[in-house]
């Protein structure tokens, strides 16, 4: 299955058009509590990658805890742990998109915008 992508510059559109996002951040607590995407419309949620990674039962209860209703936007520093896991996600019938590059993309256009 492929999966969906969303490049740094779209996001920024969904936010400052006021799209609500969710976003689900796989990196370590540390690197999220210093840095994240956030915003007014943005429902930033932190699972680290090793949650999604593990075992059949516990994965089920994190899905279910997941947002149905709208697409995911999965992160991480440069987008190889969370394509692992919008790969885990997407098999299990989640609407995931991949942010490509990560939060190190992110990082980028935004320094590119100043």
């Amino acid at each position: 299955m492929t999966l969906k992508t969303i490049t740094a510059e779209e996001l920024f559109k969904k936010m400052k058009s006021q799209e609500e996002v969710v976003l689900v951040d796989v990196r370590a607590e540390d690197k999220y509590n210093d840095f994240h995407i956030d915003g007014p419309t943005v429902e930033s949620i932190h699972i680290p990658k090793t949650e999604i990674f593990k075992l059949e039962d516990q994965q089920e209860v994190l899905i279910s805890s997941m947002p149905t209703d709208k697409e995911v936007i999965i992160t991480c520093t440069t987008g190889n742990s969370a394509t692992k896991c919008a790969n885990i996600l997407a098999d299990r019938d989640c609407d995931v998109v991949l942010l490509e590059g990560g939060i190190t993309a992110w990082k980028e256009y935004l320094n590119n915008m100043e």
